[in-house]
């Protein structure tokens, strides 16, 4: 037994130390994950911690400088309960152009919640057009500390079949990069991408 009991601690201990260096090396910023447990549904929650001050995080989600400088090209806010986000990724495009994107503020709580919601264009997939007042985006902030925020993102809505979970790998690694995008902003002053 205690023979057996060696071997094993022998084989296995390299593969424990291998398993620890790789996580410790690499750090992950943003951790996404995807709730199927709703029968019918799906959310994607992304998180991340920053370190700054809750206000800069929540101006990069609520000002035109703040958007521009970490989302997108351009933007146009008229943040308030049913105002409207419009953004557009070309910066040579224009606000209104048929690249722009529309993203409607339903509600928020100021630095502590935001819901958006998406005017799906001919950019979508028609299946999801179809099911476009059924999904959100809703962010939490909450301060750790004075200089730390951490940040949650809801995807609200996304129907649990094959169509959707074949999109969850597109959102999720677009999503993770402009969050990582807006870490890099925030922490540096300079984006990792600029638009």
């Amino acid at each position: 037994m205690k023979k057996i009991l060696f071997h094993i601690i022998v084989l296995c201990f390299p593969i424990a130390i291998i398993a620890q260096t790789t996580e410790s090396n690499k750090e992950k910023r943003v951790i996404s994950v995807i709730d199927s447990s709703q029968v019918n549904n799906m959310i994607l929650k992304q998180s991340f911690v920053v370190n700054v001050p809750l206000d800069s995080v929540w101006n990069a989600y609520t000002t035109k400088k703040g958007f521009e400088s970490w989302a997108t090209a351009k933007a146009e806010i008229d943040f308030k309960v049913n105002g409207l986000i419009k953004t557009n990724y070309n910066k040579d495009g224009k606000i209104g152009d048929d690249s722009t994107i529309y993203l409607h503020i339903i509600n928020y709580i100021p630095k502590t919640m935001l819901t958006l919601q998406a005017e799906l264009t001919k950019n979508f997939p028609e299946f999801m057009k179809t099911d476009e007042k059924d999904l959100y985006n809703m962010i939490l902030f909450e301060e750790i500390e004075s200089s730390k925020t951490k940040v949650i993102s809801y995807g609200i809505g996304y129907k649990n079949n094959k169509k959707y979970m074949s999109l969850m790998k597109f959102f999720i690694q677009g999503n993770e990069q402009s969050y990582l995008n807006l870490i890099s902003y925030l922490e540096t002053g300079k984006p990792s991408v600029k638009y």
